[in-house]
């Protein structure tokens, strides 16, 4: 509301993200937020799924459309795609016309990605960890490799060093640099990924690409000289966003909505990752 707003009417239903410098909770049932992070709801899509969708649907728009342009006939492999963001980044690529491959990291993630509305590609079932995950790929490609991984993860050290079940799941670096196609690109969310000079000259021989997949990119923008990137690029994908949860493109993976009073125990429980679907707080 104000004379300056011009997005919106009082009484409009929005959605968006709150940036990293809010002074406020988005738990709160009063909040002053500036028009820009926000967009409308659509009548068709309900507050719990617009809440559980819109990030994700930020991290895999950011992923396969800005930093890898994911177009018909490519071949995008989801890591752990029975996660909520995996979920999503599946959808988007395949509404693209992308062919997609994913992994499980157990028989129940397994039986959700196989029983998806499109199902994708393949399903790697790497919960034994004895599956070998470039082979895998390239067999499904036809020794041509991937063009698009979307990581969870890497595996930076020998296995003796990882301390947990779950991290000695994730791929190793080499796997992914060797199920990479020519002119692949690596989309990674390993803030610490370290590349040796061999690395790099594998890399190099492929004209592949390494990307980083910050959640917080687009609010991070906006300041100074970045903020009319954010509102030029921020708004249509969430805009994108909810017009693909009005017409059931996307599907979001939400676990069932938590009242507010269980919002600590949820959030420490999101903390620890911990949590397989996606937890909504509702008022």
């Amino acid at each position: 509301v104000g004379r300056k707003v011009t997005f919106f009417q009082p009484d409009d239903e929005v959605v968006g993200i709150l940036p990293l410098d809010s002074e406020e909770s988005g738990l709160c049932e009063v909040i002053l937020v500036h028009e820009h992070y926000l967009v409308r709801k659509p009548e068709k899509v309900c507050w719990v799924e617009a809440a559980g969708a819109v990030r994700d649907g930020v991290r895999a728009y950011t992923a396969l459309h800005y930093l890898s342009q994911v177009s018909p006939g490519k071949t995008v492999l989801v890591m752990d795609g029975a996660s909520p963001f995996g979920t999503i980044a599946i959808q988007l690529a395949q509404h693209r016309g992308a062919k997609v491959i994913s992994t499980a990291y157990s028989l129940e993630d397994k039986q959700y990605l196989e029983r998806l509305r499109s199902p994708v590609a393949r399903v790697i079932d790497a919960s034994t960890g004895k599956i070998d995950l470039a082979e895998s790929c390239l067999e499904e490609t036809g020794g041509l490799g991937v063009d698009i991984v979307l990581d969870a993860g890497v595996k930076l050290y020998s296995a003796e060093d990882e301390s947990t079940s779950k991290s000695q799941l994730l791929p190793h670096k080499h796997d992914i640099i060797t199920l990479l196609g020519v002119g692949g690109h690596w989309i990674t969310t390993e803030k610490n990924l370290q590349l040796d000079p061999p690395d790099s000259h594998s890399l190099f021989l492929k004209g592949a690409t390494v990307s980083f997949l910050n959640d917080e990119i687009w609010s991070l923008s906006n300041i100074q000289q970045g903020k009319y990137l954010y509102i030029l690029l921020m708004i249509p994908i969430l805009e994108d966003i909810m017009e693909k949860l009005s017409s059931s493109i996307f599907r979001p993976q939400l676990d069932e909505p938590i009242p507010l009073y269980e919002a600590k125990v949820s959030m420490e429980i999101v903390q620890k990752n911990q949590a397989r679907k996606r937890q909504v707080i509702q008022f």
